[in-house]
């Protein structure tokens, strides 16, 4: 397949973004409402590709579940798989068996869970066999991955002796935590926040409608197409400034990169502001933003350090890695800390007909795209949004 040429924004910039519905929002409530029943009704589900197997391997009756990449999808489902006492093989591509799982097995087993891994140990994949509740109390690190906690809260209310959950260490990515219990609260479940992590009583939820806001998280590459711009303005749509999503601390973060958010009833509106000479910003609570963060200050020109990266190693891939491989393509020399920080040196960026490798990631993909308002640029793998964005590049267009 010919690489794909990425169509170069207009001067000044004038677009409507509709923008997708939140995947992280969509696959919470659809793993409550599995659990709860059909008295909960969900709209504006997102079209992601991910929300989209979510839903259609919780709808299957195969004993094969096939997450595909879906880090998410596939440590929700072993946990509900466990809850449901639904017997089935889960699995994925080979770089998702390549990612740890262990840490959430490890908690259902000793809440009562026989699970059993078909390869290496701790590792995708893995076959849940039954499930009949031991205890109660369970303890997990809080540092590796806020979906194993997650996960755990999402059944806590319908296993038969409810959770005691405690939280070992430093506890990264809480707001996805956060947008757990708010969905939880959402559906009448109530958990308490104890000293060392959290309770949660067996208990039936409530029936409603109840609907998905849009995505922050795909706001992200907006942001930086305005800040590389530097002129017009963008309107993203049904984003709220009081959002459950921890990817709204994004718009904070982009005021020293040149770029104003205005809140209306309906819209955040993107527009030019003055820039800072140094961006430093810790991603320990927002992951899937610092690959958009680190290629927008490079475009930029401005030194930046990046820290809070420890869990871009275990992502669709080592986005660490990758950052430092794709923008050397374009004359800028990342300087990284093991697995926590990144330095970029600042200076003029050369965009002039690269082809970034995507890596199978769709947040490779769109961290790079607004790179194409500096000069003409490509991608390997265009595809790859659908993951986690489907429409990006028909938005796109409405830039140019």
């Amino acid at each position: 397949m010919p690489n794909f040429s990425i169509p170069s924004p207009r001067r000044p910039l004038r677009a409507i973004i509709p923008m997708e519905a939140s995947k992280s929002e969509s696959n919470r409530a659809l793993i409550l409402r599995a659990l709860a029943g059909p008295s909960i009704e969900l709209e504006n589900l997102s079209n992601a590709r991910d929300t989209r197997l979510m839903e259609a391997l919780l709808a299957s009756s195969d004993e094969v579940l096939d997450a595909r990449d879906a880090g998410t999808t596939l440590r929700f489902l072993t946990a509900w798989c466990a809850a449901a006492r639904r017997p089935a093989l889960i699995t994925g591509t080979p770089r998702m068996c390549q990612r740890p799982v262990g840490i959430l097995v490890d908690a259902l087993r000793e809440l009562g869970a026989d699970i059993r891994y078909e390869g290496q140990e701790g590792f995708p994949p893995h076959r849940v066999v039954s499930f009949e509740q031991k205890t109660a109390a369970v303890s997990v690190r809080g540092d590796v991955s806020s979906q194993y906690i997650s996960a755990l809260l999402l059944i806590g209310p319908f296993l038969p002796m409810g959770l005691d959950l405690t939280l070992l260490g430093d506890v990264a990515s809480k707001p996805y935590i956060h947008m757990t219990l708010e969905w939880m609260s959402r559906f009448g479940l109530r958990v308490e926040e104890t000293a060392s992590g959290y309770a949660v009583a067996p208990q039936t939820a409530r029936g409603g409608r109840y609907a998905i806001e849009s995505d922050w998280s795909g706001a992200g590459y907006w942001y930086s197409l305005m800040a590389l711009t530097g002129e017009g303005q963008l309107d993203l749509m049904h984003l709220r400034d009081a959002s459950l999503q921890g990817d709204r601390a994004l718009a904070d973060l982009f005021v020293p990169l040149g770029v104003q958010s205005r809140f209306e009833a309906d819209r955040v509106i993107l527009t030019p502001g003055p820039r800072a000479d140094r961006f430093e910003a810790d991603f320990t609570h927002i992951p899937d933003q610092a690959q958009t963060f680190a290629v927008c200050c490079a475009g930029l020109g401005i030194p930046a350090r990046l820290t809070g990266l420890k869990s871009l190693r275990i992502k669709e891939t080592d986005r660490i890695a990758a950052l430092e491989t794709e923008l050397a393509k374009f004359g800028c020399t990342a300087r990284v800390e093991g697995d926590e920080a990144m330095d970029l040196p600042g200076g003029p960026l050369d965009v002039s007909g690269q082809c970034v490798h995507t890596y199978d990631d769709h947040r490779m993909a769109m961290a790079f795209a607004p790179l194409a308002a500096l000069g003409p640029l490509s991608l390997d793998e265009p595809g790859v949004v659908a993951k986690s964005y489907p429409d990006f590049w028909r938005d796109w267009e409405l830039t140019v």
